[in-house]
């Protein structure tokens, strides 16, 4: 009895990770609608597009960025949430990122965000997505130029 329990479990562990199979990483492909939120507390709303080329669905559980504005630390985004994540298709997540105005200078922020001049902002950190329960960390770093609008 022992040996064949073994054995189901044996069977059963091999299936299982033979059907996992590979996963191809989630890639950042845009950052888009960047709007300034200038109160008490700044911060840009916005909405990042990425890509699943996987052929399974998933859900985005959590979101660990680092914002850097022309090669400054500005921000952190680090939110937790459920997104279904499609299978081979494009999805959206609204971010809302705190900006640091010590670390980028006030007047300089200020100067930039007013005159809709254009900057250079890289994304650096790892997004957390479940495949069928299956947590897979997955590294982000890409760099765009965007203009922020009030």
């Amino acid at each position: 009895m022992k040996n064949s329990t073994n054995f189901i479990l044996f069977l059963f562990l091999i299936i299982t990770l033979t059907a996992c199979g590979d996963y191809e990483a989630v890639e950042l492909r845009q950052i888009k609608s960047v709007v300034a939120d200038v109160s008490d507390d700044p911060m840009l709303r916005t909405e990042a597009i990425f890509y699943n080329p996987n052929n399974k669905s998933g859900k985005l559980k959590a979101v660990n960025v680092d914002v850097f504005v022309e090669g400054k630390k500005a921000a952190i985004v680090k939110q937790k949430m459920k997104i279904k994540v499609p299978a081979r298709g494009e999805f959206s997540v609204p971010l809302m990122v705190k900006i640091n105005l010590k670390e980028q200078g006030l007047m300089n922020t200020l100067l930039s965000v007013l005159g809709a001049k254009r900057l250079k902002v890289r994304y650096k950190g790892h997004v957390r997505i479940s495949y069928h329960g299956l947590p897979i960390i997955v590294p982000v770093d890409h760099e765009e130029e965007v203009r922020i609008r009030f």
